[in-house]
């Protein structure tokens, strides 16, 4: 056995998955050789798979299981990211299709934090080396704030990027409260192509931001949205009674309703164990619709979670403290140790901010409660989040 074969460990471990996909598809009522249905991504003209997968995780560096059985159920729109689990998350892909010889099955993802012209550049140059690739199918700006980062530099770069092959297509991602300003920018600039956002079951009846994403799709943006659970995973003592809602279990649920959304092509998912993966391709291969009984289910539990989730939208809460603290920043931090268990990464990240941003020692959150349209506590969370990232 040379050094790149696979240990009789980890074939096992490959062959342990495949059986137990066998048994649960059968049991979620999809065939052996089912695949998740792909669907046109806007303006890239590319189809690709309506469930990604979400690559903010460890995973084994010479050859993962997980994304073995993805690719076995057609999930093979891989969203990778410069810094996910430590900078690991390109080489661990770059190792798995160069053994699964797959490359050409994938739809692959790249993305950086770093926006500034030079650094996007050199990001990516290290990215296709890691990934094993010589190019991307789509690069995104990750976490895209400042809305006049999308200017000439910019489109000049995305443009020599393409004629040079490096990339296929070029877009960004969003999560904090101008995700509707960014939607209907990407609306009115022909080179983006693509926007991943955050958005879930709760956020369908607002106008504003509904607006904007028929913004989007009318300019032909191809959509894929994010944290569609909704960012109080952890609350478990809130979200339990709601685990089975109708047909679906809740998470399956959650991820239903979005699809329902004609306007969504995909949606990227944390999936990091293989009953996961499996669960959400069933609910993604099922042709069965949203009942009623599904969708009141789904209402009563939006609303009663509904002061557990964050939207990001700093500009309400903010006004009540006297510092320029980003809640919806720490408060996405806390979620990724709450509900993913990346407390060093949300540890490090939290450790780059700014000084303003770090002061929640003293800073008196009491006024945020009132100040959230939704009336998410912020007090408290500020006061774990202080426990969690300044001890």
């Amino acid at each position: 056995m040379t050094k790149h074969d696979l240990t009789r460990r980890e074939m096992l471990a490959i062959g342990t998955g495949a059986v137990g996909a066998s048994m649960l598809g059968a049991s979620v009522g999809y065939a052996a050789d089912a695949k998740v249905p792909k669907k046109r991504l806007g303006k890239t003209g590319v189809d690709v798979p309506i469930l990604a997968m979400g690559m903010a995780m460890k995973f084994h560096p010479r050859f993962d299981p997980r994304l073995a059985e993805a690719v076995r159920l057609g999930v093979t729109y891989f969203d990778t990211g410069y810094v996910y689990a430590g900078g690991t998350v390109e080489s661990a892909v770059g190792s798995f299709h160069t053994r699964a010889r797959n490359r050409k099955e994938l739809f692959l993802s790249g993305k950086t934090e770093r926006h500034a012209p030079a650094q996007l550049e050199k990001d990516l140059k290290d990215g296709l080396r890691k990934a094993r690739t010589d190019h991307f199918d789509l690069y995104m700006l990750h976490g895209l704030g400042d809305p006049k980062t999308l200017n000439a530099e910019m489109a000049k770069l995305v443009e020599r990027l393409k004629k040079e092959g490096k990339i296929a297509h070029f877009g960004f991602s969003c999560h904090d409260g101008n995700v509707p300003e960014l939607l209907e920018l990407a609306a009115k600039t022909p080179w983006v192509e693509v926007v991943q956002f955050r958005y879930n079951f709760r956020q369908y009846g607002d106008k504003k931001l509904n607006a904007a994403i028929d913004a989007a799709a009318k300019a032909n943006v191809g959509l894929v949205a994010m944290k569609t659970q909704g960012s109080e995973a952890s609350f478990s003592d809130a979200w339990k009674k709601y685990e089975k809602t109708g047909k679906w279990d809740k998470f399956q649920a959650v991820m239903k309703a979005v699809w329902a959304d004609e306007r969504i092509t995909s949606i990227v998912s944390h999936m990091d164990t293989f009953e996961k993966v499996k669960a959400n391709a069933a609910a993604a291969m099922s042709r069965g619709e949203m009942g009623s009984a599904d969708w009141e289910s789904l209402d009563k539990y939006a609303k009663a979670t509904r002061h557990l989730a964050c939207d990001g939208c700093d500009h309400h809460c903010r006004a009540a403290i006297d510092r320029p603290v980003q809640i919806g920043t720490a408060m996405r931090l806390l979620m990724y140790h709450d509900a993913y268990g990346e407390t060093a990464k949300a540890k490090a990240l939290f450790d780059g901010l700014d000084a303003d941003t770090r002061a929640l020692a003293s800073v008196d959150f009491s006024g945020c409660r009132d100040a959230c349209p939704h009336g998410v506590d912020v007090a408290h969370h500020m006061t774990r989040a202080k426990d969690l990232f300044l001890s």
